[in-house]
């Protein structure tokens, strides 16, 4: 088992080392989750493709939920790595692997019980089949609650290449499973949520596997998958607000699915597309943003003060660069990139606008997103949950219902575009003025 103190050596080669399987493990997950509407595209069409779009945002809201609650035991395991308290932390593995599977059985029942009430209310167009996709999809929950506690584990711990096969896992076996269970069995949207099933489960018992194969580091074994009430505590108090944040940001995508829908099927497809190339066009961010939270952690729990804010500062550099590039390949390419989900010409006009304005919204996720890292590895979540608030709610979703009074379609979009900058100045701000470090300095500070 490799483990990687990140509170020492070169810090962008620290970041490289540990982000490179993150930003792998996402491409491998978009890989994969994109591979369903690629698919749909060419074997269902624009129904289909609708249809996942819908299914997925319900989806993805649960997913956030639990991603949250994960980040919030992945903070408290790294201030425990980075001081050295073992057993702390795998009392908090624990505990976190338990609660999360247990949500997950939770979140399947009332999902499957629910998929139908949830998606009329979305305004889903194609309701019949995206209800199929998303009860499906309801079996997988367990699967993704369980894979993101281990995953949060493996982190905590420095270890980023071990979730990266687990995704390695699930890509290959959703893709070929796509091709067979879309292509050659021609079963429609059922088809596209088997294969993403089976492929979930399939990288969580590999991930399991591996962890209670190293149960010396992580202590978790069959008979020690129990609930501490104080790590639960703990965990809730650094993780619910970051769930919260988390589920802030998807219900402020559901609205924007909603106004959406209601331009019809072809403005959902569209916007299904366009949703799955910016997922791609943040993966560098995403990847950066992990990568400097565990570091931050590490530092903090190590109490090196100064070296945390520099990961934050050279991480900063890294995302904004990337993220210009890729930026400009999309402005360039978008015609192309989009034709590949063979989409008709109503669906490939929306989607066109859809990405040449809302891709510019993405230098500013690379600039506070970053930003975010400091809190959160501090963590001071309710600070990200703050931040969310005001770019998804106060901004994002405020700005989409008066520029659709008055620009229609266009004026979603440019919302999109426009409400994650509301967060940069408060990242700045909290980076700058050092309360974080004041509130955290219990006898000086290190490196």
């Amino acid at each position: 088992m490799r483990e990687m103190d990140l509170t020492e050596g070169v810090i962008w080669k620290k970041l490289m080392v540990y982000a490179g399987p993150v930003v792998l493990s996402s491409l491998l997950q978009s890989a994969y989750s994109i591979t369903d509407l690629i698919l749909a595209g060419w074997f269902i069409g624009k129904d289909g493709i609708s249809a996942i779009n819908n299914a997925s945002q319900v989806t993805g809201i649960l997913t956030q939920i639990i991603m949250g609650i994960t980040i919030g035991g992945n903070i408290l395991m790294g201030q425990y790595f980075g001081s050295r308290q073992h057993e702390e932390r795998q009392q908090t593995d624990r505990t976190l692997f338990s609660f999360s599977m247990a949500a997950g059985l939770v979140m399947l029942a009332v999902i499957f019980l629910l998929s139908r009430p949830i998606l009329l209310a979305l305004g889903a167009p194609a309701i019949d089949q995206a209800t199929a996709y998303l009860q499906v999809c309801a079996v997988g929950l367990p699967a993704i609650f369980g894979y993101n506690a281990l995953s949060a584990m493996l982190r905590s711990v420095g270890n980023s290449k071990q979730p990266f096969y687990c995704v390695a896992v699930t890509a290959g076996c959703n893709i070929v499973l796509d091709c067979l269970f879309m292509g050659a069995f021609h079963w429609g949207v059922h088809g596209a949520a088997l294969a993403t099933v089976l492929a979930q489960w399939a990288s969580f018992l590999v991930c399991l596997a591996y962890v209670r194969r190293h149960k010396r580091l992580f202590g978790l074994s069959r008979r020690q998958w129990t609930i501490q009430r104080e790590k639960l505590v703990q965990m809730l108090k650094l993780g619910i607000p970051s769930a919260i944040q988390m589920t802030v940001v998807g219900l402020s995508w559901l609205a924007m699915t909603f106004l959406i829908n209601r331009y019809g099927v072809e403005a959902s497809a569209a916007s299904g597309i366009c949703a799955k190339i910016k997922d791609i066009a943040l993966l560098f961010t995403l990847a950066l943003y992990t990568a400097a939270t565990t570091m931050v952690a590490q530092c903090l729990g190590a109490k090196k003060y100064d070296r945390a804010s520099r990961v934050v500062h050279v991480a900063m550099r890294f995302s904004l660069g990337v993220t210009a590039a890729i930026i400009l390949l999309i402005q360039l390419f978008a015609p192309q990139i989009l034709a590949i989900f063979h989409p008709d010409q109503t669906t490939m006009t929306i989607a066109l606008e859809n990405l040449h304005i809302e891709i510019l919204g993405q230098i500013f996720y690379a600039s506070f997103m970053v930003y975010n890292a400091l809190p959160m590895g501090a963590g001071h979540t309710l600070f990200a949950l703050g931040s969310s608030l005001l770019n998804c709610i106060v901004v994002r979703v405020v700005l989409a219902v008066v520029f659709n009074h008055f620009f229609g379609l266009t004026g979603i979009f440019w919302a999109c575009a426009i409400a994650p900058a509301s967060s940069v100045p408060l990242g700045y701000i909290y980076e700058h003025r050092g309360r974080w470090r004041r509130s955290l300095a219990r006898g000086g500070e290190g490196d």
